[in-house]
C-alpha cells in the first residue's frame, strides 16, 4: 500500500474506532444506569433505548450513502459525526429514559458507515482494498474489547453522564481527523446510476444476504455465549475481556494470511467460501460441544477468524461490484442489511433463549449459514486484475 492509502485507511479506521468505542462502552453498564432515570424501571424501554441507535441507523444508511455519492464523502461524514456529538450531549444532560432514547436516536441519524467505507474504496486500489477494510474491522474489534475493559471502571469512577461527554469528545476528535488527517479522495464520477440498478444487482444481493446472516449469527450467539463462559468456563462476567481481547487480536492476525493470498493470487472466492464454511463449522460446534470449556474458547477463536475475514472481504467486494457512481448507495444497502441482521439476531437470540434453548439458536444460525454457503458457491469468480492501478505516492 502507498503512504496515501495507509494514511487514508488508518485515519478512517480511527474514526470508526472512536465512534464505536463510545457505543460499545454502553453495553455492559447501561442497564444499571437506566435504573436511576425516570422510566428506567421498564426493561422493554431500557432495551429500546439501548437499541435505538441501530434501529435509526437501519433507516438512514441508504439515504446518507446516496448523499455521499452526490455531495461527497467528507461532508456527509462530518455532518453525521455532528449528529453523533449532539446526540451524546443530549444523553449526558437527560434525566429520563426518554431523553436518552431521543439522544440515541439523534446519534443514529449519523449513519455514516456507508460513506466511510465508500471513502476507503475511493482512496485505495482494488489490490489493497481488502487489507484496508481489514484495518477497519480490526479497529472495531479492538474497540469492543477495550470498551469491555474500561466501561465498568469509568462508570464507577466518573458516571454515565461523563461517559456520554467523553463520547461527544471522541466524535469531535473524529471530525478533526476527517478534516485535517484523512487525504482527499479522487473526484466522484459525474454520471448518475438509478438506485434500482443497485437493488437488482444479483451479486450485490448475495453479499447483502451474507452480511445479514453474519451479524444475525454474531448477535444471536452472544445472547448465550457470555452466560456459557460463566457457567462452563467459570469465568466471571467482569473478566470476560480476558477472553475476548486475546481471541480477537490473535484471530485478526491469523486471518491476515488468507486476505493476502486472496488479494495477491486472485483467490477471493475460495477464501470467501472457506470463511463461510468455517462459520458453519463453528455454529455446529457450539450446537454440540458448548458445554466443554476448551471447545468453547476454541470455537470463539474460530468464529472471530471467520468473522474478521468476512468483515474485511465483503465490503471490499461490494465496492468492486457496485457501479463507480453508486458505491455509497450500494454500501448503504449493505450496511442497512448489517443493521437489520444485528437487530433480528439479538431479538431472535433473546426469544429463543427464553422459549427454546441455546443449542436451538446455533442450529438456526447453522441453517442460515448453509443457505448463505449455497448462494455464495454460485457467485462468479472474481477476475484477476489485468494491471495494477496507480496510486498517488504522498
Amino acid at each position: 500500500m502507498s503512504r496515501a492509502e495507509i494514511r487514508s485507511s488508518a485515519s478512517l479506521a480511527a474514526i470508526f474506532a472512536l465512534r464505536m468505542l463510545g457505543l460499545f462502552m454502553l453495553s455492559p453498564v447501561f442497564a444499571i444506569y437506566a435504573k436511576n432515570l425516570s422510566g428506567g424501571n421498564n426493561p422493554l424501554l431500557v432495551g429500546l433505548a439501548l437499541g435505538m441507535f441501530s434501529l435509526v441507523q437501519a433507516f438512514f444508511q441508504i439515504p446518507l450513502g446516496m448523499a455521499s455519492d452526490r455531495l461527497g464523502r467528507k461532508p456527509v461524514i462530518v455532518a453525521g459525526m455532528l449528529m453523533f456529538v449532539i446526540g451524546a450531549v443530549i444523553c449526558a444532560e437527560s434525566t429520563s429514559l426518554f431523553g436518552v432514547m431521543l439522544g440515541r436516536g439523534i446519534q443514529g441519524l449519523g449513519a455514516i458507515s456507508a460513506a466511510i467505507t465508500a471513502l476507503i474504496a475511493d482512496s485505495t486500489r482494488e489490490e489493497h482494498r481488502t487489507k484496508a477494510m481489514a484495518m477497519v474491522g480490526g479497529s472495531i474489534g479492538i474497540s469492543f474489547a477495550l470498551a469491555m475493559v474500561i466501561a465498568p471502571v469509568l462508570f464507577e469512577s466518573v458516571g454515565m453522564p461523563t461517559m456520554f461527554g467523553m463520547m461527544a469528545a471522541a466524535g469531535l476528535a473524529a471530525i478533526a481527523v476527517v478534516l485535517w488527517v484523512t487525504p482527499d479522495a479522487p473526484a466522484l464520477p459525474a454520471q448518475r446510476v438509478p438506485f434500482s440498478n443497485v437493488l437488482k444487482n444479483r451479486e450485490l444481493m448475495r453479499l447483502n444476504f451474507g452480511v445479514f446472516v453474519l451479524h444475525f449469527a454474531q448477535m444471536a450467539m452472544f445472547v448465550v455465549v457470555p452466560a456459557a463462559l460463566v457457567r462452563v468456563a467459570e469465568i466471571p462476567l467482569a473478566h470476560h475481556w480476558k477472553v475476548y481481547l486475546p481471541v480477537m487480536l490473535v484471530s485478526f492476525v491469523a486471518m491476515l494470511p488468507a486476505i493476502i493470498v486472496a488479494e495477491k493470487y486472485a483467490k477471493m472466492k475460495q477464501v470467501f467460501l472457506i470463511a463461510i464454511s468455517l462459520l458453519l463449522v463453528v455454529q455446529l460446534g457450539f450446537w454440540q460441544f458448548m458445554e466443554h470449556p476448551v471447545a468453547l474458547i476454541a470455537l470463539l477463536f474460530g468464529f472471530f477468524i471467520a468473522f474478521n475475514t468476512l468483515e474485511a472481504s465483503q465490503p471490499s467486494l461490494v465496492s468492486r461490484i457496485a457501479p463507480p457512481a453508486a458505491k455509497g448507495a450500494a454500501l448503504g444497502v449493505y450496511n442497512t442489511l448489517q443493521a437489520l441482521g444485528i437487530a433480528c439476531g439479538a431479538a431472535a437470540g433473546g426469544v429463543m433463549s427464553k422459549f427454546a434453548s441455546a443449542p436451538t439458536i446455533f442450529a438456526l444460525c447453522a441453517v442460515l449459514t448453509v443457505i448463505w454457503l449455497i448462494i455464495a458457491v454460485n457467485m462468479p469468480e472474481i477476475p484477476r486484475r489485468s494491471a495494477p492501478q496507480s496510486a498517488k505516492q504522498v
